[in-house]
């Protein structure tokens, strides 16, 4: 698999130098400031392009050769994660550069899911996106470990500059690495269709079929419950009494949980298994959110802190429902229209991600920000029970053959 690799690294780079970015970012308006929801609002600015245009850039992966939608799209984000690292850029500045990085994010992911999907074949896709989705989490772990390392000794100025210097190797690599293709065609519809027509159409394609129905709705359901405390993470910190150094550890603990729980799914649980491990992992993870937010609540702070940390490890073990998702979701997807039906799936995802961090960061305004953790994980309980009847309902019948991502 030559051409995976330089796809799976340049995510990998591109994964560590984000976080990084993100939490320095997020911290120096909470410094500056001291407003939980303005430190939530530079968290979720990144996710504003998915709320406005994702599915639409999406379909910009359908519409060009994916390899070349990834590589402008790196190299013209490391230019402008490079002009934010100079020193003294103004706040303003600093958050309307974030937005214009952030609108590269959606063609990329579109294009990036696809062309796995393309390149990869059979049950190497499935073992690629459990090994992904593990390797990816220890990203997000390294870079929110490094970016608290950094926001403490040093400055965001170097965080954003290393976020710039990923952006530009992954971008060369890439470069080097994949093959050319053609754009896909549909074999369905007009190749002069508009980008609005191909958005359109893939909104049907999504929202017109049952099993996928069941699928996005689960997916954005639960990364709103999973990651709401991210945008929150100097509040929570402040709270602990940790100060600005803990805030990288409160925020890398669950993609550690996750790790674990990706390499248990991913590895040592057979295909049949994987799907109808879902329920019992969605349940647990937004449970262990509501006990991190009662551990937070704890008047010893030196039990509150190990308990907050291991509650939400155990949150993170159970988002790895995540994977056996994401191969049902393809597997129900044509291979011409992935771009646009994993865009909006993404789409979704990462506006309910923004969107519910800018949330916490607001009611973090009005309550303490463990309260708000523990209400995240009461609220979610009854929320997922529709989601979840809805994937088992559309579930295959055991036996049927499903097509893989390449096809029958």
């Amino acid at each position: 698999m030559p051409e995976y690799r330089p796809l799976f690294g340049s995510l990998v780079l591109a994964t560590i130098g984000d976080q990084l970015a993100r939490l320095a970012l997020t911290v120096l308006v909470f410094q500056r400031t001291g407003s939980p929801v303005l430190s939530a609002l530079t968290f979720a600015i990144g996710y504003l392009p998915w709320v406005v245009g994702g599915p639409v850039l999406a379909a910009l992966a359908d519409r060009l050769p994916r390899h070349r939608v990834m590589v402008v799209s790196d190299l013209a984000r490391a230019g402008l994660v490079a002009v934010m690292a100079i020193p003294g850029v103004p706040l303003p500045a600093l958050l309307g550069l974030l937005l214009l990085v952030s609108v590269g994010a959606p063609p990329y992911e579109a294009a990036r899911a696809a062309l796995t999907a393309d390149i990869l074949t059979g049950d190497r896709y499935v073992v690629a996106t459990s090994v992904a989705g593990i390797v990816l989490q220890l990203a997000q772990v390294v870079g929110f470990l490094l970016g608290g390392l950094l926001v403490t000794a040093l400055s965001p100025s170097l965080g954003l500059l290393l976020n710039a210097a990923t952006f530009a190797v992954s971008g060369l690599w890439l470069l080097g690495g994949l093959r050319s293709r053609p754009a896909p065609l549909d074999p369905d519809a007009p190749a002069a269709q508009s980008v609005w027509r191909d958005t359109a159409a893939g909104l049907r394609l999504v929202l017109g079929d049952r099993r996928l129905v069941a699928v996005v709705t689960l997916l954005w359901v639960g990364v709103l419950l999973n990651n709401a405390h991210e945008g929150i993470g100097p509040a929570l910190s402040d709270e602990l009494s940790g100060g600005q150094s803990l805030v990288g550890v409160l925020l890398a603990v669950h993609p550690a949980g996750a790790v674990v729980g990706g390499v248990v799914v991913g590895r040592f649980c057979p295909p049949q298994l994987r799907e109808r491990l879902v329920t019992p992992l969605v349940v647990l993870s937004v449970a262990a959110t509501a006990a991190a937010g009662l551990a937070a609540r704890l008047p010893d702070r030196d039990l509150a802190v190990p308990l907050f940390v291991a509650a939400l490890a155990v949150a993170g073990f159970g988002s790895a429902w995540s994977i056996p998702l994401n191969v049902a979701f393809v597997q129900a997807v044509p291979p011409a229209a992935r771009g646009r039906a994993l865009g909006i799936a993404m789409a979704g995802m990462f506006a309910v991600q923004g969107l519910g961090a800018l949330a916490a960061g607001a009611a973090a305004d009005l309550v303490p920000a463990s309260t708000v953790v523990l209400l995240t994980g009461l609220v979610g309980l009854p929320l997922v029970v529709g989601p979840l009847l809805g994937l088992v309902r559309t579930r295959p019948p055991a036996g049927v053959p499903v097509a893989g991502p390449s096809g029958p």
